[in-house]
């Protein structure tokens, strides 16, 4: 065959090919969508989106540059979770365990009380309260020795530098991951305006052991404004907190939570203080240390289910919650408290569970609050499939927050008046939405937008209308 001859083919199908891939290129967004994004001044380039039925017998109403891994911000709570939810169970909790060391007599243990931390991510102070009572009720209210915490079922964690993400500290936001996580590792301050005194009163939950914590602030006239700047606080030193200047009286009462500065002690002072606020006292110290072996607990107190758990963690987009959850994962499955065993625990996961069809997730903490994480629209979408011929699904429905009704969405209705459950997510430089439409015909879709880029926040509205879009099936 002459070589003219034998090129043809070759050629016709290099121009087919461009061909294709310039229609791709070109690929029609829906009208409101790509309104959006031109008002927003954002390049269709630096957004994925993924629209296809959930039972997945049909092909995508829409698929834009789906294959493409992105940075996924906090809808990466949704593997985590779902990978929890199937591995675990929806009723799966964790357990604190507390050890009696010694002879209880007249209300005094003659020994040593310890609490080892297990993970459970909602050790709130409600919670905490109810553990520490539990103890009274064996008769305790003097502990003569020492109250030891046992924080190495995670290894490694608390040592996190919590400004490390974004340089924020005191952003309860960014409280690292422990056995023994109270509170969200927070303090939360209350400033009640007593007009007669000219002072606000302050109360703060939970009292902090061996820390200063100032009674009132002087009341200061003015609109209230950036009332926590006007309060001009200063936390650099860990065992006292300062108010340098004032609470503005037109403001009433106001909260205000933030992390503590010394994370690694929290746990400690938390239970030294609360403990002391119940009438119980300590002869000895508060310390960290390990449980003695063959030493059996008392008691464990029980967590709340991880359906009940995984709510408060999509809904509220908790970064902390899901990090004990990922930690949890690599304590079940791998034996090992660490974040490089959860990895490889949700790596096995997704091929056994979700298969290699698409690229695989990058994972690093599982909260989100991540620059590394990444994971394309089509493997996203894919798992959210998978998760919807599961037996688990309602429980990860419930957890997502349904739109204009609760959680982050709350505020953000459908203008077609349809429904859909989506976990958001947002970073400086990553946003989106990705989970359940309820379509019009009675379908149910899958929808995954994530936008990555400066201007990843202007998105939102071109977002929100490809979920009414695709609401607006009929």
């Amino acid at each position: 065959m002459p070589f003219a001859t034998r090129l043809i083919p070759s050629l016709f199908v290099f121009l087919a090919t461009l061909v294709s891939a310039s229609a791709f290129a070109q690929q029609a967004l829906p009208t409101g969508v790509e309104a959006a994004l031109a008002r927003a001044k954002v390049s269709r380039e630096t957004v994925t989106m993924l629209v296809v039925d959930a039972d997945g017998t049909r092909p995508p109403r829409l698929a834009w540059r789906s294959q493409v891994p992105v940075n996924p911000a906090s809808m990466m709570k949704l593997v985590t979770t779902y990978a929890a939810l199937d591995l675990l169970g929806p009723a799966y909790s964790w357990n604190t365990p507390v050890y009696v060391e010694g002879t209880v007599n007249n209300g005094v243990l003659d020994g040593n009380l310890y609490i080892k931390g297990q993970g459970d991510p909602k050790l709130v102070l409600e919670r905490v309260w109810l553990m520490l009572r539990h103890v009274q009720g064996l008769g305790i209210t003097t502990v003569s020795g020492d109250i030891v915490i046992d924080r190495s079922a995670f290894e490694n964690t608390a040592e996190n530098d919590p400004s490390a993400f974004d340089g924020e500290p005191l952003r309860p936001y960014n409280a690292s991951p422990d056995a023994l996580l109270i509170n969200f590792k927070s303090v939360n301050m209350t400033f009640a305006p007593d007009r007669a005194g000219q002072i606000a009163r302050v109360s703060y939950e939970p009292p902090l052991a061996s820390v200063a914590m100032p009674a009132t602030v002087p009341l200061v006239p003015g609109d209230c404004g950036d009332w926590r700047t006007a309060l001009k606080t200063d936390f650099s030193d860990v065992n006292r907190i300062r108010f340098n200047g004032g609470f503005p009286a037109a403001c009433g009462e106001k909260s205000w939570a933030v992390a503590y500065g010394d994370p690694r002690t929290y746990s400690l002072r938390a239970i030294g203080g609360m403990w002391a606020e119940m009438g119980g006292r300590v002869g000895g110290q508060m310390r960290e240390g390990r449980v003695p072996a063959n030493l059996k607990p008392a008691f464990e107190f029980g967590s709340p289910p991880l359906a009940e758990v995984i709510r408060d963690i999509n809904k509220y987009s908790n970064n902390v919650m899901a990090q004990q959850v990922f930690l949890t994962i690599g304590l079940t499955q791998k034996n090992r408290g660490t974040f490089e065993a959860s990895r490889s625990a949700l790596g096995q996961w997704w091929r056994d569970r979700i298969g290699t069809g698409e690229a695989q997730p990058v994972f690093e903490n599982g909260s989100g609050l991540s620059r590394d994480e990444r994971i394309s629209a089509a493997a996203l979408g894919k798992m959210l499939q998978v998760a919807w011929r599961s037996p688990v699904m309602p429980e990860l429905m419930s957890s997502l927050p349904a739109s204009g009704v609760d959680g982050t969405l709350k505020k953000r209705a459908l203008r077609s008046g349809g429904a859909a459950h989506l976990k958001t997510g947002t970073l400086r430089d990553a946003s989106g939405v990705a989970g359940y439409v309820h379509g019009a015909s009675g379908r149910r879709y899958v929808l995954v937008a994530i936008a990555n880029g400066e201007n990843a926040g202007a998105t939102r509205t071109a977002f929100d209308a490809l979920v009414d879009w695709a609401a607006q099936d009929n």
